[in-house]
């Protein structure tokens, strides 16, 4: 397979690999709830590369929809590369601003982007994929990009989103009016794409002239355009009408296939019983939905102009330049997301994949979450801000909606029917903090609290799912592993280090497990190697460098 060539492809191969894990530090003010939980809806203020690593202990696999709107490299945006790897040609480019006249900016622009894909694609689940907003910029060199990272087997298609009505003469050649989302699975032996909700007038087809008691039906031609002569026949059923394929089309059906569709009444004679017959397409047999195509309209998803007006009415005129649409996220997310997806968003912007997360739900009543980060300052100055109003405008639509319906239909108070209403959704915002640097946990500085570490440890020394719940500060548990039950003998005070050890005492008073190795992490062990294998403990001395045990 063809592969992509840069400058600082060989340092950022690798580099998701080297970014320290970071804690996330819970804003109680910020938020939009009474308990503040890394499992609420996220918005996360921070460098989005960081942010994503520190994410990965508690969502890597579980993510099932990604969109992103990276900046598309015009030279006219302003982002600035950012990403501190360790090369002197890369050193060179920090906080710089990429413009017009940079002549590396597609190097740049792909080195900030590939170990964000890396990590990205970590995050998904093995059905989940990723749907990226691009234009003709930088469009041929991310398929490149994402060939690499996800599989040349993993493309799904480009989506060429019509995105403009107007044509602008002032253009130096053509007037640009799309824009395309390229979609990438990870897994393209367990993706599947959704429909799209049928539309009336697709049901409006489907009628029952004949009280058929199958029910709807629209009539279908018995005859194709395509075809083998030696196919062709003709044939007089039993109500003594013939049939044969028009001249230059071909049956659809073999001879006794038509024969037993005539038997089991699916074939129509029209209102006399004497003309010629179609065959009856039920609306119970077709698809629930209808399969969605590759150009997407603005009278559909929405157009640059209609998402800065969606914008204007809940934050004002000009807060934010080109967002996109909510209802080109919520088509994304109504193909490949159930009601109980997570959606994630690494360069949120406005906040449109909130926006359009939360609408979803209220149309359909799902129970999706989302998570957002983005490191601009004004993560809870617009971001934020509008998922607050979004979540306010369809709590207030919802109560109005169920007053109308119980003046429409009022009821006895004995006869009313209890509803189950969904919750208020809530987020919790977070900042990228500091990061957890192994080597000054026996020095005391920065010190992590307790689950914030077993966090990182139980992750990056299993690479399995790190469950919250499970941790027992009181034994040490913080989870167990495919091979290990794994314990953390820890506190955030550099006293107690200094003076607490894993001895044969706290081996023996370990809770009993399920029989598997436990791997114990402590500041030191005063016990024999040979009592730890005999009690099937497998010891790892803090700070403790980041690796895998073989799963």
């Amino acid at each position: 397979m063809p592969t992509i060539d840069f400058k600082g492809k060989t340092f950022v191969q690798n580099h998701h690999l080297a970014v320290k894990h970071h804690q996330l530090i819970p804003q109680p003010d910020k938020s939009l709830t009474d308990k503040v939980s890394l499992h609420d809806n996220l918005i996360i203020h921070g460098d989005n590369l960081i942010a994503l690593k520190a994410l990965l202990p508690t969502y890597a696999g579980k993510i099932k929809c990604i969109y992103i709107d990276p900046p598309y490299n015009t030279g006219n945006e302003g982002w600035v590369y950012n990403d501190n790897v360790k090369s002197p040609m890369i050193q060179e480019w920090l906080k710089k601003t990429v413009d017009k006249d940079d002549l590396t900016s597609h190097d740049k622009w792909l080195c900030m982007m590939m170990p964000r894909l890396k990590l990205l694609r970590e995050l998904l689940t093995e059905d989940g994929a990723i749907f990226i907003s691009i234009d003709d910029n930088e469009q041929h060199r991310l398929q490149m990009l994402l060939d690499e990272v996800f599989g040349e087997h993993c493309f799904i298609a480009n989506i060429v989103w019509w995105s403009k009505y107007t044509i602008a003469n002032d253009a130096k050649y053509f007037s640009r009016q799309h824009e395309y989302v390229s979609v990438y699975c990870k897994n393209i032996e367990r993706f599947s794409l959704g429909l799209l909700p049928r539309t009336d007038e697709m049901n409006d087809r489907y009628s029952n002239p004949d009280k058929d008691k199958r029910g709807n039906w629209k009539p279908s031609p018995l005859h194709a355009k395509s075809g083998t002569d030696n196919s062709l026949y003709s044939v007089v059923f039993d109500n003594g009408v013939s049939w044969e394929s028009p001249v230059g089309t071909y049956p659809r059906f073999s001879k006794d296939n038509l024969l037993a569709m005539y038997t089991d009444g699916r074939l129509y004679f029209g209102k006399d019983g004497k003309q010629s017959p179609a065959s009856k397409t039920f609306l119970s047999e077709v698809k629930k939905g209808k399969t969605s195509g590759t150009l997407w309209k603005f009278d559909e998803v929405g157009s640059s102009h209609a998402a800065n007006e969606e914008l204007a009415e809940l934050l004002g005129k000009g807060v934010f330049q080109n967002p996109k649409p909510s209802k080109l996220l919520r088509r994304c997310f109504q193909l490949t997301t159930d009601k109980n997806s997570i959606v994630m968003d690494s360069f949120a912007g406005s906040g449109t994949t909130a926006h359009a997360v939360l609408d979803l739900n209220s149309e359909d009543g799902g129970n999706r979450k989302f998570i957002l980060i983005e490191q601009d300052e004004y993560a809870d100055s617009i971001t934020a801000k509008r998922v607050r109003r979004v979540i306010a405008r369809n709590e207030k639509e919802k109560a109005k909606k169920g007053e109308e319906e119980n003046q429409k239909a009022p009821l006895l108070a004995s006869q009313k029917i209890k509803k189950t209403e969904s919750a208020k959704p809530t987020f919790s915002f977070f900042t990228v903090g500091e990061p957890i640097e192994m080597e000054s946990i026996l020095q005391g500085e920065a010190l992590p609290t307790f689950n914030e570490f077993a966090r990182y440890l139980f992750y990056t020394a299993t690479g399995e799912e790190f469950i919250e719940d499970l941790i027992n500060e009181a034994t040490g548990f913080i989870g167990e592993s495919q091979n290990y039950e794994v314990y953390l003998f820890y506190r955030s005070d550099l006293t107690w280090l200094k003076s607490n050890a894993l001895t044969l005492n706290a081996i023996r008073n370990l809770p009993e497990g399920k029989g598997k190795r436990r791997l114990v992490f402590a500041p030191a062990k005063y016990v024999s190697d040979e009592d730890c294998r005999e009690n099937k403990v497998d010891f790892s001395q803090l700070p403790f460098e980041i690796y895998r045990l073989e799963k």
